[in-house]
């Protein structure tokens, strides 16, 4: 019964905190290479996936940096957000997991999108990371660090190179990636603002 806690995959008296709440959860999963994102609702005969998405589908908006970083999570949460307002999901409980809570971490970018995309997702502000973070900053500042010593840039930052993507212009890379999104979803954040107007 309590296989997968042992192996650590599930936390039985967190997921009965979040059944409890009767809530539809923001799952959120992470790996090196990709982040996953899942909009679950519980059934009685179990879990049922509503909305997924996954970093590694960031591509078809153009996005060449890393799909596990904290970048990539944000825009992956901002995708599930919009498609979750498409759907008429307007709430959502945060599920990490057995993952560790960390402040300004991918888990809480992916957050972070949702609920900039109008998903609510009632987390702590302080979790969330600052925007220059999600904007890929830290990551064009050691690019800058890094540059003049050669043979370490090239090693840090070789795949975006070879994606054609110069780090220290990263945050101009992930707003652009970002633009696409938003006008890809231009019409749902068009009935989003209207329904806001409409509650003031």
């Amino acid at each position: 019964m309590y296989r997968r806690r042992r192996e650590k995959k599930t936390d039985y008296r967190q997921r009965l905190a979040l059944l409890k709440s009767r809530k539809v959860r923001l799952v959120v999963r992470r790996n090196l290479n990709n982040i996953h994102a899942q909009l679950v609702d519980y059934e009685k005969n179990g879990d049922k996936t509503l909305l997924e998405e996954i970093s590694r589908n960031l591509s078809k908006y153009g996005w060449k940096g890393h799909k596990g970083n904290i970048a990539a999570a944000y825009l992956t949460g901002l995708i599930i957000g919009f498609k979750a307002a498409k759907k008429g999901i307007k709430e959502a409980t945060l599920d990490a997991g057995l993952q560790i809570s960390t402040k300004g971490s991918s888990i809480y970018a992916v957050v972070a999108g949702a609920r900039d995309a109008g998903l609510d997702v009632p987390v702590d502000e302080e979790m969330l990371p600052p925007k220059e973070r999600t904007e890929g900053a830290h990551t064009a500042n050691l690019a800058k660090v890094l540059k003049p010593k050669q043979d370490m840039y090239k090693r840090q930052f070789g795949a975006y190179l070879k994606n054609g993507v110069d780090p220290e212009k990263l945050p101009d890379h992930f707003r652009e990636v970002k633009d696409k999104i938003m006008k890809d979803f231009a019409a749902i954040q068009a009935i989003r603002d209207q329904e806001n107007f409409l509650k003031k």
